[in-house]
């Protein structure tokens, strides 16, 4: 039985919500943040040293960082669903969405919420951080406005991957000049399993309202 280490708000959402998509069991382990910092609580790091979610484990594996638990999912447990081919170009693709959604996108979207804190002290860094959100919120609206989903018309574990970059960057207000984003939020926000992984996960303040 696959066994998820998840933190309440946080993108360990997005991993309940991939095996939900491909009904594989899982068991839930749930740790809650701490109401004065909202940091995870000193019980993860039993889990593993970084003390953070998400974090699997399935047998003696254990695994952190969301892409390599997608990619391992589907690999060991959903017989390829929810990813091309691998011998496709579309792989390619689907594989640098992946790595895109932490190793770009999430960088200046918590920079602009950890230098929000500082008040007046972080106003000279907001130009930059604000010109590196639109650079890739621009990106990924231009991608999203060829199709309904990141590769294409089909639904993929890519969108869920980069489901919290168009989710955290709704909530911090930035999507007025992303259209095709907020209709890609709407769309998959919509399917069964995400509902279904929304209850088992308990608080998210980026679900609909």
């Amino acid at each position: 039985m696959i066994i998820v280490h998840h933190l309440n708000n946080s993108r360990s959402q997005r991993i309940l919500w991939l095996l939900e998509e491909l009904a594989i069991p899982y068991e839930l382990k749930l740790y809650q943040r701490d109401p004065k910092t909202n940091l995870a609580p000193p019980e993860l790091k039993a889990i593993d040293a970084l003390g953070k979610s998400p974090v699997i484990q399935d047998g003696a594996q254990k695994l952190i960082e969301s892409a390599a638990i997608i990619d391992y999912l589907i690999r060991r447990h959903g017989q390829g669903r929810l990813q091309p081919d691998p011998s496709t170009a579309a792989y390619d693709q689907y594989v640098q969405w992946l790595h895109f959604a932490e190793g770009s996108a999430m960088l200046p979207l918590m920079l602009n919420l950890y230098v929000g804190k500082l008040g007046e002290a972080g106003a000279p860094l907001h130009p930059r951080i604000n010109s590196e959100v639109a650079n890739y919120l621009s990106y990924l609206d231009t991608a999203l406005s060829q199709s309904d989903y990141l590769l294409g018309d089909e639904f993929s574990a890519a969108d869920i991957q980069m489901s919290f970059i168009g989710e955290i960057a709704r909530a911090q207000g930035k999507l007025r000049d992303y259209p095709h984003i907020a209709a890609w939020i709407e769309r998959f926000q919509a399917r069964p399993a995400y509902a279904a992984a929304l209850k088992t996960g308990g608080k998210y303040d980026f679900a609909p309202h």
